[in-house]
């Protein structure tokens, strides 16, 4: 049972809970940038370079070969699969991820200013009362008179 109530205060701590919600939140905001980045940026992009399309962007190095078969339905040559570098695939997703540095570059600015307060200005000292002012300027006059003595 101590093993079980050990776990339950690790689980509740603060900081757990704080990671889950930015896992989730994460989560979520990859899906937005995903959006933002292909609904938005790339045909932009697209429209910039003549109309390309870069998620359909692939370098062949073997093409597809169909499958074979004769007139029972029995295989004579296996269907081979393209083999392609997607490249288009991977500039789409280098924006996603230059537009999500970004984003938490401005998030950790923003944090890291609000920590940044300017310090307060040292506080004047205390205007001395009149009592003080007082006995300031009789200490002042007896030096004067012991000076002169």
């Amino acid at each position: 049972m101590g093993m079980l109530k050990e776990f339950k205060e690790f689980a509740m701590k603060g900081n757990l809970v704080d990671i889950a919600v930015a896992f989730v939140m994460g989560a979520s905001f990859g899906k937005i940038v995903t959006s933002f980045v292909d609904g938005i940026v790339m045909p932009l992009v697209g429209m910039l370079t003549g109309g390309v399309n870069f998620n359909d962007k692939v370098w062949v190095l073997k093409d597809a070969v169909p499958g074979v078969k004769d007139a029972g339905g029995k295989v004579i040559t296996p269907a081979v699969a393209e083999v392609a570098v997607k490249y288009g695939a991977f500039i789409t997703n280098l924006f996603d991820f230059i537009v999500v540095a970004f984003s938490v570059f401005l998030v950790i600015k923003a944090i890291n200013k609000m920590k940044k307060e300017d310090p307060a200005a040292p506080a004047k000292p205390a205007e001395p009362s009149n009592a003080d002012k007082l006995l300031a300027e009789i200490r002042d006059a007896l030096k004067k008179t012991e000076e002169k003595q």
